[in-house]
């Protein structure tokens, strides 16, 4: 019947669309940034751990686009933590990934979509399907940082610091383990399966 609303729809998709089409490549994101800035992000993606081969497999093999929004700021130093591992997680994917980045300032529409407790913290990741959907949203710190943050600030569990070899292959785990989750949400989803005859 015309007029019904289809039984998939977010009523956001024209948003993230938008504010999709304006984000840009990590690189074309970082043209900007002043020199120190700049710095730190590529001294930062020089210290993200490889990838291990269990973790690869896992990201491969699955036949969905995903779009990976990620709202931050050239200043913020858990974007520039965070971005290379979901570059590498990226690659690992394929083809039918994408990263694109946006500063937080850019589209207050959507900075005010993702708050957290009121907040336009960043970074923060939203995780697209092909039609404009939102999988999941992410951000703005994994649960390994929080542990760490609660240890130095209220004294409760030990801090492993997020700079740290070993703090930076928990960190890229977690991150590795959230893309799975949407990679499988993508690719279980009953209106992609019924359209792709999969």
């Amino acid at each position: 019947m015309s007029g019904e609303k289809p039984a998939y729809h977010d009523i956001r998709a024209d948003l993230w669309r938008r504010n999709w089409d304006v984000a840009k490549p990590l690189g074309e994101f970082l043209v900007s940034a002043p020199q120190d800035q700049a710095q730190r992000w590529a001294e930062s993606a020089e210290r993200v751990p490889e990838l291990t081969a269990d973790q690869r497999a896992r990201l491969q093999g699955y036949n969905r686009t995903m779009r990976v929004l990620l709202e931050g700021a050239t200043w913020c130093l858990d974007c520039a933590r965070i971005t290379p591992y979901l570059k590498a997680i990226m690659g690992a994917v394929g083809e039918k990934a994408e990263l694109r980045l946006i500063d937080r300032d850019a589209s207050p529409e959507l900075r005010d979509e993702l708050k957290i407790m009121g907040a336009p913290r960043v970074p923060r990741v939203l995780i697209l399907s092909e039609d404009w959907f939102e999988v999941d949203r992410l951000g703005d710190r994994s649960l390994s940082v929080y542990r760490s943050r609660m240890a130095r600030e209220i004294g409760r569990g030990e801090d492993h610091g997020v700079l740290s070899p070993a703090a930076r292959q928990v960190e890229l785990a977690e991150w590795v383990d959230a893309i799975e989750r949407t990679l499988i949400i993508l690719r279980t989803a009953p209106a992609l399966r019924k359209r792709y005859s999969d």
